[in-house]
C-alpha cells in the first residue's frame, strides 16, 4: 500500500514541527526516533510478507513442521490427488515428512487409474485419531468431513478452489475463481523455480519436479475443467504450459483412457432412456446401483443431448441417494440449485459450482418440510423439487 504524498509545504511544516519538538524535548527525541525506526521496520516486514508469493509462504509453513498429513476430500478425484502429491513433493524439499490420506472410497475408473498409474501411496482413514500427523493440510476442500471427529480438526493449512468458510491456522489459499485446485499447486512450484523433469531428462537443476508430479497436476487440471474447455481462467492455461515440458505422455494416456465397467455403461443407458425432459432441462432417476461414481458420469453423458442445457441424475446406493448435476445454462447455478433442494431434507447436503454440483440424501428416517408441515421424504418427489430449483422456483 502506498501512502498518499503530502504537499511540499505541508511536508516541510511537518519537518519543522518535528525539529522544534526535538529541540524543546531532547530527552524524548531519541525515543521518538527509535520508535519511528521500529515502525518503519515493522511496515517493511509486513509489505515484504504481503508481496511474498503464496508458494514461498506455504514452503515456509511446511518447513516449520517435521511431519504433516495431507488430507483429500472424501472419494478423492484426480484434482485432489494431484494437489496432494504436489504439496507432498514441496514438503519433501524442506525435509518435512508427508502422508497422503483420504476418506471414503476411490471407485471411479478415472480415479482408480490415476492412483494406479502414478503408483500413489494413499491411506484411507475413518477417524480423527488415524491422521498421520498433528498438523493437517487440506487440499481441494476447506472444511474437514467424512470421518469421525472431523468437526474437532483445526487444519494447519488449506489449499482450495471451492467456496466455503474453512481456513487454516497458519496458511490459507482459497481461489474460488480458479477452475482447478491443481492450478494453484502448479503455481507454487513455478514460483519457487521448480524445473519440470520429463521422463527422459536428467536432473540438472536445484529444484526439479518429477514427471509423475507434473503429469498428475496436468491431468488434475484437465479433469476439473473438462480438458480446458469449461470453467477455465488464464491461470489454467499458464499452469498447463508450465507443466507441459515434464509430462509423461504414456502415463497421461493410460490415466485418461481407463476401461469402463459394465455397470457404468448400464447406468448411463438408464439415464438416457429414463430421462424426464421439460423444456431445456432433463432429470433422470437411474434407480438402485452399487457404484455411486456412475451417477456423475451419467450426468456428463446426459448433457450431450441436443436441446438440453442443464441435467440432474440421481440414484440410490444402499440407504443414500446420490445426486449429480451439470449445467451449461447461464440461468442455472447448479451448485445453488441442488443446495436449495437439499435444504428442506434433514441430513441432506449438496452444493458446487455454477456448472457442476452434487449432493447426498439419506433415505432412512429422512423428512422434509412442505407447506410448513414435516412429512416423510419420498424419493419420487425429488424430480419435482429438482425441476422447481432449476427453474428458479425456490
Amino acid at each position: 500500500m502506498q501512502l498518499p504524498a503530502l504537499p511540499e509545504l505541508q511536508f516541510q511544516g511537518v519537518l519543522r514541527a518535528v525539529e522544534n519538538y526535538g529541540l524543546e524535548n531532547p530527552e524524548l527525541a531519541g525515543a521518538a526516533v527509535l520508535g519511528a525506526v521500529a515502525l518503519l521496520a515493522s511496515l517493511w516486514l509486513v509489505v515484504r510478507w504481503i508481496r511474498r508469493p503464496m508458494g514461498a509462504r506455504l514452503k515456509r509453513a511446511l518447513a516449520k513442521r517435521e511431519a504433516i498429513a495431507i488430507l483429500m476430500h472424501p472419494n478423492p478425484d484426480p484434482d485432489a490427488m494431484a494437489c496432494a502429491i504436489g504439496i507432498a513433493h514441496l514438503a519433501g524439499e524442506v525435509g518435512t515428512d508427508a502422508t497422503l490420506q483420504f476418506t471414503g472410497q476411490i471407485r471411479h475408473q478415472e480415479n482408480r487409474a490415476f492412483r494406479t498409474v502414478l503408483d500413489l501411496e494413499l491411506e484411507c482413514i475413518g477417524h480423527i485419531e488415524e491422521l498421520a500427523a498433528e498438523d493437517v493440510v487440506l487440499v481441494d476442500h476447506n472444511t474437514p468431513r467424512g470421518f469421525d471427529g472431523a468437526e474437532r480438526l483445526e487444519p494447519y493449512a488449506v489449499v482450495d478452489h471451492h467456496p466455503g468458510n474453512g481456513t487454516g491456522e497458519v496458511f490459507t489459499d482459497q481461489r474460488t475463481d480458479y477452475g482447478a485446485c491443481a492450478t494453484i499447486v502448479a503455481e507454487y512450484l513455478d514460483d519457487l523455480g521448480g524445473e519440470p523433469l520429463g521422463p527422459d531428462d536428467s536432473e540438472d537443476a536445484d529444484f526439479v519436479v518429477p514427471s509423475e508430479v507434473t503429469t498428475g497436476l496436468l491431468y488434475g487440471i484437465q479433469s476439473d475443467t473438462k480438458h480446458l474447455t469449461n470453467g477455465c481462467t488464464g491461470a489454467e492455461f499458464e499452469a498447463a504450459a508450465y507443466l507441459y515440458e515434464g509430462v509423461d505422455e504414456d502415463l497421461l494416456d493410460r490415466i485418461a483412457n481407463p476401461q469402463v465397467s459394465a455397470e457404468v455403461l448400464e447406468v448411463k443407458s438408464r439415464a438416457i432412456s429414463g430421462r424426464d425432459v421439460r423444456g431445456a432441462f432433463a432429470v433422470s432417476d437411474v434407480g438402485r446401483l452399487s457404484n455411486a461414481d456412475a451417477v456423475p458420469q451419467a450426468a456428463d453423458e446426459l448433457l450431450h443431448l441436443e436441446g438440453v442445457t442443464a441435467v440432474v441424475v440421481y440414484g440410490r446406493r444402499e440407504d443414500t441417494v446420490y445426486v449429480s448435476g451439470r449445467s451449461r445454462d447461464d440461468r442455472v447455478h447448479m451448485g445453488k440449485a441442488l443446495e436449495s433442494v437439499a435444504a428442506d431434507i434433514p441430513g441432506a447436503s449438496a452444493g458446487g459450482h455454477a456448472r457442476m454440483g452434487g449432493g447426498q440424501v439419506p433415505v432412512e428416517g429422512a423428512a422434509y418440510t412442505h407447506d410448513s408441515e414435516i412429512q416423510t421424504w419420498d424419493q419420487s418427489e425429488l424430480t419435482t423439487d429438482i425441476f422447481a430449483a432449476l427453474n428458479g422456483d425456490v
